[in-house]
């Protein structure tokens, strides 16, 4: 299974940018699909974008599209996302995820993926 650890957020105007990060242990990074989830305060968790092993296709929800970008570098282990015109319900912790690596397909579902990090904040202020 592997192991994930996220980084990179904190305290941000709203319209500010911020980059998270997500690294991986294990020399097979690039069987796993990605995702991004968030959860904010007495909510589910969310949503948020998810990434094929290559890093070719990337699915992004709707609130976040146009906004937020989704990358990975398989020879670096890493994630990462790009959050751009912030807004104040972006308030989250924002965790990162894989899917068991038998499994191809992008997934918007966090009942799809098997291994979470810890979660980082991101608070965005007016």
């Amino acid at each position: 299974q592997v192991q994930l650890v996220e980084s990179g957020g904190g305290l941000v105007q709203a319209g500010g940018s911020l980059r998270l990060s997500c690294a991986a242990s294990g020399r097979t990074f690039s069987s796993y699909v990605m995702g991004w989830f968030c959860q904010a305060p007495g909510k589910e968790r969310e949503f948020v974008a998810t990434i094929s092993r290559s890093g070719r296709v990337t699915y992004y929800a709707d609130s976040v599209k146009d906004r937020f970008t989704m990358s990975r570098d398989n020879a670096k282990n890493t994630v990462s996302l790009e959050m751009s015109s912030l807004k104040t319900e972006d308030t989250a912790v924002y965790y990162c995820a894989a899917r068991p690596p038998q499994y191809s397909a992008i997934s918007d579902s966090p009942n799809q993926y098997a291994s979470w990090g810890q979660g980082t904040q991101v608070t965005v202020s007016s």
